[in-house]
């Protein structure tokens, strides 16, 4: 599976909450820079410059290209919420669930 840098950049930094002005400011490359790379201007920047986002971002390079980690994360963190839900709570999501999916 082929991965779009600049929308995993983008998907990466908006879940942190941090701006693109933040996370160039903070990684020290050019805001314009880190736009280009978002924008799929420069889909291939430099591991140097990835490693440099991603320490940034509180992630490891593996974590970056590893897109089923982030899956299982979120599954993880799903299945605690639900868990922490009454029956009757679980019993309407089950429906809601069933609504949306037809």
């Amino acid at each position: 599976m082929e991965i779009n840098i600049g929308k995993r950049i983008t998907y990466l930094r908006t879940s942190k909450g941090f701006t693109v002005n933040y996370l160039a400011n903070k990684s020290g490359i050019s805001q314009s820079y880190l736009r280009e790379i978002e924008m799929g201007r420069y889909s291939n920047p430099s591991v140097d410059v990835l490693d440099v986002l991603c320490n940034t971002l509180g992630i490891s390079l593996k974590e970056f290209f590893d897109i089923d980690t982030e899956i299982h994360d979120m599954d993880d963190s799903l299945l605690k919420e639900i868990a922490q839900l009454t029956p009757e709570q679980r019993d309407l999501l089950r429906l809601f669930l069933k609504s949306i999916h037809k």
